[in-house]
């Protein structure tokens, strides 16, 4: 096919909306696997990668066990298990953002740093 990448910005945002309540949240995690698993094929079918963004959220639970960044994504297993490679994105010093791999079967982690700029993304400068 012409197209070799489909961008998704923030997919949970549309479950976020239908389904507001923990009353809610097993039809909106069941609606999420079903989303999830569409997206799996449509990448293996076309053979399209499939990036995703997601939101974060504060986990109450992590205080109690002093992790040291008490965030979680939003959707939970389902979005962990559905993804082959996740990265999460930090603002580091001034205009730098960091990138580090956290989950991925054939990548070990690791950071990069680098900055957007008006010139578009660029390494970081140290």
């Amino acid at each position: 096919g012409i197209f070799k990448l489909l961008i998704i910005d923030s997919a949970i945002s549309l479950f976020r909306v239908d389904f507001s309540g923990r009353g809610e949240l097993a039809d909106r995690q069941q609606k999420l696997a079903q989303y999830m698993a569409r997206l799996q094929r449509l990448s293996e079918e076309f053979n399209v990668a499939v990036f995703i963004t997601n939101q974060m959220t504060s986990d109450p639970g992590a205080t109690m066990s002093f992790q040291a960044d008490p965030k979680k994504p939003v959707g939970g297993n389902i979005m962990a298990h559905a993804s082959t490679t996740r990265i999460s994105l930090r603002k580091g010093r001034a205009e730098t953002r960091i990138a580090k791999i956290y989950d991925s079967p054939d990548m070990p982690e690791a950071e990069a740093m680098f900055a957007i700029t008006n010139g578009g993304v660029t390494d970081a400068k140290d």
